[in-house]
């Protein structure tokens, strides 16, 4: 989309379904669109499905009634796409009985081209036309998240979290001023605030911690649109709906740099560990090299993903999420190699863009451990991230002990 210097600044703000389920939560976003919109704000709204589990139209009701043996991918796709259709049809009559003039549009109605894999799909590209339209006509674009259509028109799911990415990928694709992401806390936490009861508010965080904390178990956003602010360099922020609160700015590095070691802690469970015997002759590393790679392309085939993976010389070693182990070891019987699983398994990972280049990180975590009694199964890092496999036993006293010795707790770390 053209925008020209004197068009007026476009929007992007995301709602998720705690935020809608409510006429309280959803008169909050209309005054909060009315403030915008005398801003002088171009405005376009992302929806996901109206509240949680039990809720009339939220997405796992919706599913709760068929049998999914006797639904194909697609028709699962079109079930779980009509939470959002609903609640884009529910606020936009919202916004116009408030007069504030609004059209509901569905995913691909805004021009969200997908690659056509039913129940978590990836978005290949915006045609914003008709969006830019709607927008000329001075309307608040209502569009339905988590969904677009493939090539031949058929109708796509972006995985659970999906209205994340599709906000996102909108701001991207028209130009947006910011993007802001609302949800029924007030940010961004340095741990779920749930289990870790000292857990603050993040101030700003970085676009690349913000990914690793969505790719290593928080649910604050959904890891695809982590990913796509890291690599546009959009101005994004999380905020409440339920509160004036000013959220979590989410910056480019080159803008902010963290001056502590770690930012957050992320956690997540229902993981499995697999490890797989391969044939090992000292002479032959070719041959050897050529069998880990068969294990990896057997997974990938059967589209299952891999973590933390350690390849020795006569074995390879990672996880999966437990809900994938039987798919898994069907998928790799065929390779003929002896396995063996170890379930009930969690991770912990640290994460700050502050901890490239300090050492002495891991030996603080790793003490930090001992002293509460974990064993640590197997660890990963990078740049901005140390990731812990644990029993899952041990997931949230990790969480708990880590997040202390780092001193996330501290109000003036966050601020």
């Amino acid at each position: 989309m053209s925008v020209g210097t004197d068009a007026p600044p476009l929007i992007v703000m995301k709602f998720g379904g705690t935020s809608l389920a409510t006429e309280e939560g959803r008169r909050r976003i209309a005054a909060k669109v009315a403030s915008e919109k005398a801003a002088g704000s171009r405005i376009v709204l992302v929806v996901s499905a109206m509240g949680r589990m039990g809720d009339p139209y939220a997405t796992d009701t919706l599913l709760s009634l068929i049998d999914a043996s006797y639904v194909s991918p697609h028709e699962r796709d079109v079930l779980m796409s009509t939470g959002e259709l609903i609640s884009a049809v529910v606020l936009s009559a919202e916004l116009n009985r408030q007069g504030i003039a609004a059209c509901a549009l569905t995913g691909a109605d805004a021009g969200v081209r997908t690659d056509g894999r039913d129940g978590d799909a990836t978005i290949l590209a915006i045609d914003p036309g008709f969006l830019s339209a709607v927008l000329d006509e001075n309307l608040v674009a209502v569009v339905a998240g988590f969904q677009g259509s493939d090539d031949a028109g058929l109708l796509n799911t972006l995985g659970r979290g999906g209205s994340d990415t599709s906000a996102c990928a909108l701001a991207v694709a028209l130009g947006a001023k910011r993007l802001e992401i609302y949800t029924d806390v007030d940010g961004v936490y340095t741990a779920d605030p749930r289990t870790v009861h000292d857990a603050q508010v993040l101030t700003r965080i970085t676009a690349e911690e913000l990914y690793q904390m969505a790719s290593h178990g928080s649910k604050v956003v959904h890891a695809p649109a982590a990913e796509l602010a890291l690599g546009s360099g959009i101005a994004m922020r999380v905020r409440n709906t339920f509160s004036d609160a000013p959220g979590t700015e989410v910056l480019a590095l080159s803008q902010y740099r963290p001056s502590a070691v770690a930012t957050a802690i992320s956690t997540a469970d229902g993981i499995t560990r697999l490890r797989l015997r391969l044939p090992y002759v000292k002479e032959d590393a070719q041959a050897h090299m050529a069998g880990q790679a068969a294990v990896y392309r057997v997974l990938a085939d059967a589209g299952i993903s891999i973590d933390m993976f350690t390849p020795m010389n006569d074995r390879v070693v990672f996880s999966i999420a437990s809900e994938d182990l039987e798919r898994a070891t069907s998928a790799l019987a065929d390779l003929g190699l002896e396995m063996a699983s170890r379930p009930k398994l969690g991770k912990v990972t640290l994460i700050g863009a502050g901890m490239h280049g300090v050492p002495g990180v891991m030996a603080q975590v790793a003490d930090c451990l001992a002293k509460e009694g974990i064993d640590i199964l197997q660890v990963a890092d990078s740049h901005a991230t140390i990731s812990l496999l644990l029993d899952e036993e041990d997931v949230l006293c990790a969480a708990r002990a880590l997040h202390a010795a780092f001193g996330l707790g501290d109000v003036a770390q966050t601020s």
